[in-house]
């Protein structure tokens, strides 16, 4: 497994077919698939599918990854950028509902700009949230992102949309 980035906290590295037993039970809680517009995975054969047919690291050279506990080594969620269907870099993440109100979120989702920016000379990234994830949002908005537009997500009539440029997050970030 590809160790990708390390927070403080946490270790963010490419997915891994032992992983499918975690995106599967992640993607069963109706609650943590509230805003999301995905469905759950029906077995974990399939999440061992989705994740065998995932491409995104080969093809873009970056994608959404898993995001463990360096104390308890634990599959806390996942976290990440991917190149979205507006061919736009879109940043997200998603968490067991058990790590809900912890940071990781932010922590991981501060990570995942700072190696795009950085690392992957990223100029823009975008996120988007239901507009009534107000956890979500607030992550967004944390990271010191812009509000951008309100529009349709993956079926999701009023999601919002925020971004940041490169220069913005170093303006913000640069130690």
């Amino acid at each position: 497994m590809k160790k990708i980035i390390e927070s403080k906290r946490l270790v963010l590295r490419e997915f891994d077919i032992s992983d499918s037993k975690h995106f599967y039970d992640l993607n069963s809680d109706p609650e943590v698939l509230k805003y999301t517009g995905n469905g759950a995975f029906i077995s974990i054969s399939e999440a061992e599918t989705f994740l065998k047919n995932y491409t995104d690291y080969k093809r873009n050279g970056f994608g959404r990854w898993a995001v463990i506990s360096k104390e308890s080594s634990e599959f806390l969620g996942w976290c990440g950028l991917k190149l979205n269907e507006e061919k736009l870099i879109d940043l997200g993440f998603r968490f067991f509902k058990n790590h809900w109100g912890k940071g990781y979120a932010t922590e991981s989702a501060k990570a995942s700009l700072e190696h795009g920016f950085n690392t992957l000379k990223i100029n823009e990234i975008i996120g988007r949230a239901a507009i009534d994830n107000k956890a979500s949002v607030k992550v967004l908005e944390k990271l010191n992102m812009n509000f951008w537009k309100n529009d349709r997500c993956k079926g999701i009539e009023n999601s919002v949309y925020y971004k940041i440029n490169k220069m913005q997050y170093n303006n913000l970030y640069s130690e």
